[in-house]
């Protein structure tokens, strides 16, 4: 998912002492293999009519009942597909089903639920937008699924370690287009004037990434190999296509590229709507995008260029290697924003990456200094809400995975992407298996930098002061790390810099590390020194460096 330009989310809860024994994984009994899901509206109140069908196995033995996720919903029948009725119980946001017998994890288990709703979260519906009595926006139905909503239309495992094929069968209006996950098996024509529109994604995935979209929309085609891409828009506003998306085949060769793993998906569409509370959302093969971020391509060109290629870097980083908990966001939506910088770099130079990864370097530490409610990568803070979609895990997150390809060199950096997607594709992950991938493929032990960059937060303040004396003809300089340490940020960051001294005859380069809160080096230079710079190609963005006036020492 990427913000929108317009609305920044801050976190709204209370800052408490890292520790990383707190265990955000959800305990799982089952695995569910698919969801078969039937939807039709009422449109004036507002009410789903839903079929789900669950299909299960049981992770172990004396299997006699189970809860699925479920806000809301009045249930007409809850029973085994092709069985009797079931005893279920509703609690809060939860609904236990009682078996008519125990079952094992040799069985696959159906179970149907048929119910209404009118959702508070989950499936959205807008009206159409008038000018006096002008249409000029038809109405629209669409989901968001992000973090925990999708329980709120269909019973599911609404948690994102849990991967289940899907397909949906929906009902609506003759004329209005629908837009789902996977392949369009098949459209119904219903004898009342409605339509059923039959989807199938027949790849396992989390069930936020579920979604459809309702509405009357211009479809634009084109191909990227034999990937179909759909752009869904206005009608009459097609002219936005090229300028929004026109870069999206480029953004495909470059990922493919850089991460050496092919699409992964079927086809892959981009569908805007109204009233989106973020910039875009990579629903599986079906991205939603705001239509105020999308028409906004005619003035800010380059930004929409990085939601485009945000929500399609999320096929590799989210859908198909997707973060075992909230607590992990950072791997969908840091390596999302680093891929944005990534495909910079490859259209437009190095110099374009770089000032991608400042900006976004810049937004972190600035929010850092003032927000009371900070938390590091691995955030101990997450809770299934729209505050988990911060600075942190976004602009940090792209920002250390910048700092990590700069410590491993570009060689081992990408061949650990590459194992990484490869490793767990289709699966779930925790920063222990990235980091566990690219130690292996460095042959190095990076926990240092694990502990201070994912685990911890804030980022370092240093202040660098510089004497020379001119008899010895030596620089002294003194390095102190002036963050105020506590329990998020570290009193001392480990920084591997290379700083370049400048003198009449010349510039010199050396190489140090700082891993102590006080440090002193020394330099032999042949003339003073007329400049110094730390870290001058960026290496290490999340820092801030204050450098003393130079003071001139007297010699012996």
């Amino acid at each position: 998912m990427k913000k929108t330009l317009f609305l920044l989310i801050f976190l709204f809860s209370a800052l408490f002492a890292f520790s990383q024994t707190k265990n955000h994984n959800r305990v799982r009994t089952y695995d569910v293999q698919h969801y078969t899901i039937r939807i039709a509206f009422e449109r004036t109140a507002k009410l789903v009519k839903g079929d789900t069908t669950v299909y299960l196995k049981p992770l172990k033995d004396n299997f006699t009942s189970f809860e699925l996720d479920a806000a809301g919903m009045k249930f007409e029948s809850v029973r085994l597909k092709g069985g009797a009725d079931l005893k279920y119980r509703q609690n809060g946001e939860k609904i236990l089903i009682t078996l008519d017998k125990a079952y094992s994890p040799n069985d696959t288990l159906a179970v149907r639920l048929v119910y209404s709703c009118q959702p508070k979260k989950g499936i959205y519906f807008v009206d159409a937008e008038r000018i006096g009595n002008e249409i000029v926006r038809d109405a629209q139905i669409w989901t968001q699924g992000e973090p925990e909503e999708a329980h709120h239309w269909f019973p599911s495992y609404d948690f994102p370690d849990d991967k289940a094929t899907t397909e949906q069968f929906l009902t609506v209006e003759a004329d209005e287009t629908v837009i789902a996950n996977g392949e369009l098996i098949e459209t119904v024509q219903n004898t009342d004037g409605t339509k059923t529109v039959h989807f199938r994604m027949n790849v396992p995935h989390s069930t936020y990434l579920v979604s459809f979209v309702v509405g009357k929309y211009v479809r634009i085609e084109d191909k990227y190999r034999d990937i179909p891409l759909g752009f869904y828009v206005y009608p009459g506003r097609e002219s936005i296509v090229p300028k929004a998306y026109g870069k999206t085949k480029d953004m495909f060769r470059v990922f493919e590229e850089l991460t050496g793993v092919p699409y992964p998906y079927n086809k892959y569409d981009q569908t805007i709507v109204a009233k989106f509370s973020f910039g875009g959302m990579e629903n599986i093969t079906a991205t939603t995008m705001a239509d105020t971020e999308i028409f906004a391509a005619e003035f800010l060109p380059r930004e929409i260029e990085d939601l485009v290629s945000h929500e399609l870097a999320h096929s590799w980083f989210g859908n198909m290697v997707t973060m075992r908990n909230w607590a992990e966001l950072w791997l969908n939506e840091g390596f999302a924003t680093f891929m944005e910088a990534a495909y910079r770099e490859k259209m437009y130079g190095r110099a374009d990456y770089m000032r991608k990864i400042q900006e976004d370097a810049a937004r972190f530490m600035a929010d850092d200094l003032v927000n009371k409610n900070r938390h590091g990568l691995f955030n101990q803070l997450a809770r299934p809400d729209d505050s988990i979609f911060d600075t942190t895990a976004y602009q940090k997150g792209g920002a250390v995975i910048h700092t990590l390809r700069e410590e491993l060199g570009d060689e081992i950096f990408w061949k650990a992407v590459n194992v990484y997607l490869n490793r767990h594709k289709f699966g779930n992950v925790e920063t222990p298996d990235l980091q566990r991938v690219v130690e292996e493929t460095s042959e190095r032990s990076l926990k240092w930098f694990f502990d201070q960059w994912v685990y911890n937060g804030g980022f370092p303040r240093i202040e660098v002061s510089q004497t020379y004396n001119p008899k010895s003809g030596r620089l002294n300089l003194t390095f102190t790390q002036t963050q105020k340490a506590d329990g998020i940020t570290p009193a001392v960051f480990v920084l591997p810099l290379e700083i370049e001294i400048e003198t009449s005859n010349g510039k010199l380069t050396e190489k140090i590390k700082l891993n102590k809160r006080i440090e002193n080096f020394s330099f032999s230079l042949d003339a003073k020194p007329v400049g110094l710079q730390i870290d001058k190609a960026n290496k290490i963005p999340l820092k801030s460096v204050r450098i003393l006036p130079l003071k001139t020492a007297a010699g012996k």
